[in-house]
Order: C-alpha cells, then structure tokens, then sequence
C-alpha cells in the first residue's frame, strides 16, 4: 500500500505539471484563431470565451492519456536514476507489484478520460456546433469592421460597410445584397443603423438616404426605388439550426447505428480508456536507463513510440469511417497491437524493467 502511494504520487507529480502547460498551450492555439473573428466582427467576446473552453473541454480527451503516458516515463527515469528500481529490486518488489501501482494510477486517469469520450466530449461538440451557428446566424452592426465583407444566414445575405463607429452604433456608405426566390435585391445606403424591437427582440436595419435594386428573374426585369429611410428586419438567430455532426451525437444513439462513420466514432470513444490503461503500463519498460543516464534519456524514443501510436490510430479511424476497413475489429486493431507489443515486454520483464521475478521477502516500504 505505502509502496503504491509512492509510486503513484510519483506520477501525478509531472502529470499536473504537463497537463497545465499543454492545456494551456492548446489554448493559446485555439484562441488565435477564434480572436481573428471576434476582432472582425464575426464572433462575439463571449462567444469567443465560450468555443475556446469547449474546445479544450474536448481536447482533454486527447491529452489526459498522453499526458499519463508521459508522466510515466519521466517519473521511472528518474526511480532508475537514482537507483530506487534496482534497490526494490533487492528487496524482492517483483515486476508484478509494480504494475499494479501503475496500473491503479493508470486505471484512475482512464476512467476519467472515459467520462469525457462518452458523455463530456459529445456534450462539448453539441453546444459548440449550437454556438457557431447562433453566431453565423446573428448579425451585430456593431461588430462589423470597416471594408470587410460580412455572409449572415447562411450565406443569404452579404453585408459591406465602409466605415463603422462602434461608438455611435452607426455606419457610413453601406451595401446590402439578399437572395430570395424571385431574384436578387440590393441596397445601398448612404448611412444606417441598428435597432431591436423591446417587445420582439427582432433585429432590424435601418437605413438613410439609399437606393434599392430589385431584380426579379421571373419577369426578367429590375426596380429601382430611392428612399430617405427604409427599414430591414433581420431573421432570428433560432432560423439556422446546427448541422448533424457525428462528433456530437450521443453515445447511446451511436450504439445501434449500422453507418461505418458512426461506428468509428462510437469505437473510438471506448478505446480512449483502454489506450490509458495499455500506454501507461508500456510507458514503464519505455522508461528504464542507468544510474548514470538523465531521466529524460528515454523521452524522445517514447515520444516516437506514442507519435507513431496516434497516427495509426487516427488512420485506423479514418478508413474505418471510409468504409476502406471492416467494422471488426475496426479501430480497436490499432489498441490490439499495442497490447500485443505490451505483451512481448512483459514475456521478458527482466530484460526491459531490471527487476526480479522473485515474491516480496523483505518489507523495505
């Protein structure tokens, strides 16, 4: 018990430390690119705040295990450096009882990385798919930056303005195309403004001194109409409804789809897991060195070992969502071959971890 306390404290030592500077690095990665369209007008603050948690909500998925995995190696770098292994070793610790500990450790971050691929990640997808398409939907004058060209429901309508004051909530020199069924209607406005209905919440431009173009393609023919105001109402962010995303969908509706893209998604999901537990425990032969060595001597040959794991499974998953790979095993062949090759390092354990086969005799803990 005293020993599994230690090793697993051990562990989750560099794991906090890790998980903080990825978690944060991904941040900053993912916040460069959701500020460019808040700075354009796209997006707003909040927005923007909330697309960036959720987005690291579903990366912890990814990063949880490879964080483990690399927590491993480092802590047992540093048990064989200051020859901590060899002296359980002498004691008669066998390699058994180490995995244990590593396991119990490993079995605790699995579970949680379970948690997140089956309910938190899908939750995450769903409310950010939910949020891009209220922003796409929403328009914000407000927001606009000058000489930018802006797409707002779907696409239907485009919006120019050439010079907007945020203060004032007013732009100069504004062009507004529409699509609708019978053709194409664009106006241009010398000024306009925006204005939301109390009782309604309905959002509508209002326009001064302009022109508006109708052209209609059933009767072939085009009207101009000038105007000193005209008022534009502008459809509600509900009228764009997120796209069906796999990502999003929910694990129990997963379980009985019969489509290759969502039976990868839905193994994917339980391999996470899985993979914590196999990394974990490979991470720990990954890890021996001498005395004499840094404790770090083996992190980029783990760091290969992983790199090589992620893109096999990333393909795996790929083809499997294609149609190019049977279902069965599917996405599951990849963690197979990690347990195989975790398998061969445990034939031999004396080879890859320098301990003893040998029960416990002596209590050194």
């Amino acid at each position: 018990m005293i020993l599994t306390r230690y090793l697993m404290r051990e562990i989750f030592k560099p794991t906090i430390l890790i998980i903080t500077v990825l978690v944060f690095v991904f941040g900053c990665y993912i916040a460069t690119r959701y500020l460019e369209d808040a700075v354009h007008g796209m997006l707003p603050g909040t927005t923007v705040l909330s697309l960036i948690l959720l987005r690291i909500l579903i990366a912890l998925e990814v990063l949880l295990p490879s964080t483990l995995y690399l927590s491993v190696v480092i802590a047992f770098g540093r048990l064989y450096r200051d020859s901590e292994m060899a002296a359980m070793s002498a004691c008669g610790i066998s390699t058994a009882r180490v995995l244990r500990s590593v396991f119990a450790a490993s079995l605790i971050v699995g579970l949680i990385v379970g948690c997140f691929s089956l309910y938190i990640r899908p939750w995450a997808w769903g409310r950010f798919f939910a949020l891009k398409a209220q922003a796409k939907a929403a328009f914000d004058l407000t927001r606009m930056k000058g000489g930018t060209f802006y797409e707002i429901e779907g696409g239907r309508r485009v919006i120019f303005a050439d010079k907007v004051d945020t203060q004032t909530q007013r732009a100069s020199r504004v062009f507004i195309q529409t699509e609708h069924e019978d053709g194409l209607q664009v106006i241009y406005a010398q000024k306009a403004s925006q204005a939301r209905d109390a009782a309604t919440g309905k959002i509508s431009l209002v326009f001064r001194d302009g022109f508006l173009y109708d052209f209609l393609d059933s009767r072939k023919e085009a009207r101009i109409l000038h105007f000193k105001d005209s008022v534009l109402q502008l459809r509600q962010r509900e009228a764009v409804l997120p796209e069906y995303k796999v990502k999003a969908a929910a694990t129990g509706q997963l379980a009985h789809s019969e489509r290759p893209e969502e039976i990868a998604e839905f193994q994917w999901r339980f391999i996470n897991p899985v993979s914590c537990i196999l990394l974990g425990l490979l991470a720990v032969p990954l890890s021996r060195s001498s005395p004499r060595e840094s404790k770090y001597t083996k992190m980029p040959f783990a760091i290969a070992v992983f790199a090589v794991y992620s893109h096999l499974s990333a393909i795996t998953k790929k083809w499997v969502a294609q149609g190019a790979i049977g279902t069965l095993p599917g996405v599951w062949s990849v963690q197979l071959l990690l347990a195989g090759l975790l398998l061969v390092v445990l034939w031999r354990p004396h080879r890859w971890f320098g301990l003893s086969h040998a029960r416990p005799r002596t209590l050194c803990v």
